[in-house]
């Protein structure tokens, strides 16, 4: 979210250099979608919403194989990268 002190690129990049494996969201704001340029279609307001979802929102992976322990660590890894982000915001 706005004000966050990070972005959804810097805890992507993070998920990922510790193997866990991320995927940004298909939609949000579909008309914002190559495939939508040559498509008639009306829009309802402006949007803003979506644009948020669109810009903000991604995926980690899973599966029913995951176990206990992985689930473990992809929890402790959310924990570590929001607790490094807090301590690096008190520091200033």
């Amino acid at each position: 979210r706005e004000g966050a002190g990070f972005t959804k690129n810097d805890i992507v990049k993070y998920l990922e250099d510790n193997k866990i494996a991320t995927r940004m969201l298909f939609a949000g704001n579909i008309i914002r979608q190559p495939s939508f340029k040559n498509v008639k279609y009306r829009v309802s307001g402006d949007l803003k919403n979506t644009d948020i979802i669109m810009n903000n929102t991604f995926w980690i992976g899973v599966y029913p194989g995951l176990t206990e322990i992985m689930i473990k660590y992809i929890l402790s890894s959310f924990d570590k990268f929001l607790c490094d982000k807090i301590s690096q915001e008190k520091k200033y």
